[in-house]
């Protein structure tokens, strides 16, 4: 196992401890964080219901504060690690974020905007394309979303 996945591994363990903290809060269970150089300048979770904000997305909370951090708009020289495949909301803000690479966990076979169902991380006619790294830790990011939608519909 070479440096780059074990250390694309560790990063993964991190944005999954977030998701776990939003499956804690009821909410979807992603966990995003981003990492400049080896840094992690940015991490989130969901919060969509905390915040009554269908924005408020992991990806794009993370994006808020990584360019705070920055203080640029732009995210050169990062990478977004979050446990489930951007949804085309967040692709999108992740080309306009101008950010260097997108690492996922598990694919989103229903709105995965980054290979799944659109791919707008690579779209050619766009002004920037973010290289993607997908699959890491996959069966651990899946187990934690679908056992979380399980409980849900035990539920009603």
């Amino acid at each position: 196992m070479d440096d780059e996945f074990k250390f694309h591994e560790m990063m993964m363990h991190e944005a999954l401890k977030l998701a776990r903290r939003a499956a804690e809060a009821d909410e979807v269970p992603v966990g995003a964080i981003i990492v400049h150089g080896k840094e992690i300048i940015a991490r989130a979770h969901n919060q969509v219901e905390t915040l009554k904000d269908p924005t408020a997305h992991a990806e794009m909370i993370a994006i808020t504060q990584a360019t705070n951090y920055l203080s640029s708009k732009w995210l050169q020289e990062c990478a977004l690690y979050v446990t489930i495949e951007p949804c085309s909301m967040c692709a999108g803000a992740l080309v306009l974020s101008r950010i260097d690479k997108v690492v996922f966990g598990a694919p989103d076979v229903k709105t995965g905007a980054c290979g799944s169902v659109i791919d707008i991380l690579d779209h050619k006619t766009l002004n920037h394309q973010v290289a993607v790294e997908r699959g890491i830790l996959a069966d651990e990011c899946g187990a934690l979303m679908s056992g979380f939608f399980r409980k849900k519909r035990k539920k009603i």
